[in-house]
């Protein structure tokens, strides 16, 4: 029973919102997600030394495999708020449990934005006391909540899958401070398949090894990475080979829009290290390569710079592999687009590089020294980058 992608499905007993409450000027910047029943869940966050609050607060209430609620706000992470953020990220909480007649433990808190600045946790406390009344469980409702979560994103991000009588919808947020471990910046599934908590923790976390761990966008591990899924069974049992597969394709499409919202991107790229002595080194050798600068800002001028493929795979201390077996395809023709030291012609490379002006970039390398690949997702680097983070704050 493989999962059918669909267009964005709402799932049976949840309900959304997603508002202003004045924290942004005018765009929405508060988010509730609610299930009518204690769902079965699972979570991954950052694995910064400095998680924000919310992070602290939400590993703990997820330790139980049981959630109900999840509050969002964002252009605040409350991260580098000392006791007074944890005390903050706890009161909403509690504020928004009360609101809908449920334990404040059932309820993970998220915040996404500045780092550094103290929360306003009364205008989310406000927020948190009208929440029954303005629930919805249609689809205006969760997309409102897809756009409440978003920071630098120039749009909101979301997938449904079926799997046969059930649902899941994921959403997400994402487009700097992106290169993860164990998540990507904010990721919720809601699910009406009936799954136990401890096989929904594997399962997640294997996807999420597959998927928001293969991204990047800048090379930097965000403050604030969560990832969950949430399941109240109302649709019952599915099997469970079924479901993984559709949080697998869930999670790749949702980390490949992430690299292509990435903030000033013009592309989106796929990149495929084939032929490595080990899954271990595959990876190694694509996370060099997808984070480095050089190549991000070559392949955004479309310019087949063999050296700074050469030199990102050579800094890879811990693999060396001879060069002699290397070469780079470029698109998917055959025979494929491909240059290594033997050479390549000058009409080969306007070929190649006519090929990299495209929106999407699919790039193989192999490397002709074992049996292994690993695949990864970035974008390129471009001036809208610099200027998006030049003047963040200000």
């Amino acid at each position: 029973m493989a999962g059918i992608r669909e267009p964005l499905l709402p799932v049976p007993g949840f309900s959304w919102l997603g508002r202003n409450i004045g924290i942004k000027d005018d765009r929405l910047d508060f988010g509730v997600a609610f299930s009518e029943r204690p769902c079965a869940a699972a979570a991954v966050f950052t694995r910064n030394n400095f998680p924000g609050a919310p992070v602290i607060v939400g590993r703990e209430h997820v330790a139980g495999g049981r959630l109900q609620a999840i509050v969002v706000n964002s252009k605040n992470a409350n991260v580098a708020t000392g006791a007074t953020g944890i005390e903050h990220a706890r009161r909403v909480c509690q504020q928004l449990a009360a609101a809908l007649g449920i334990d404040a433990t059932l309820v993970l808190p998220s915040s996404t934005g500045v780092i550094g600045v103290p929360l306003p946790v009364e205008k989310l406390e406000a927020a948190c006391r009208v929440v029954p009344g303005a629930l919805a469980g249609d689809r205006a409702a969760l997309e409102a909540f897809a756009r409440a979560i978003m920071t630098t994103d120039t749009r909101p991000k979301a997938v449904s899958v079926r799997i046969g009588a059930a649902v899941l919808t994921g959403v997400a947020k994402g487009a700097g401070m992106i290169e993860p471990n164990l998540a990507t910046m904010l990721s919720y599934f809601f699910t009406d398949a009936l799954l136990p908590p401890r096989t929904l923790r594997a399962m997640l976390r294997r996807t999420v090894a597959r998927s928001f761990n293969r991204l990047s966008v800048d090379s930097d591990t965000s403050t604030s990475d969560t990832v969950v899924v949430m399941a109240n069974g109302l649709a019952g049992a599915v099997p469970a080979a079924a479901f993984e597969a559709a949080l697998a394709e869930a999670t790749a499409y949702l980390a490949q829009e992430i690299a292509r919202d990435g903030e000033g991107a013009t592309k989106l790229i796929e990149l495929t290290v084939a032929e490595a002595p080990s899954a271990r080194a595959a990876l190694a050798f694509a996370k060099s390569v997808i984070n480095s600068p050089l190549v991000k800002t070559a392949l955004y001028g479309a310019d087949p710079n063999w050296g700074r493929f050469v030199m990102a795979i050579g800094k890879v201390f811990a693999h060396p592999v001879p060069i002699g077996g290397l070469s780079i395809e470029f698109g998917q023709e055959r025979p494929p687009l491909a240059i290594s030291a033997a050479g390549q012609s000058p009409e080969l490379l306007a070929r190649i590089s006519a090929y990299l002006q495209r929106p999407e970039v699919r790039l193989v390398i192999r490397l002709g020294y074992g049996r292994h690949q690993e695949t990864v997702w970035g974008c390129d680097l471009t001036e809208g980058y610099i200027k998006e983070n030049a003047y963040y704050t200000t």
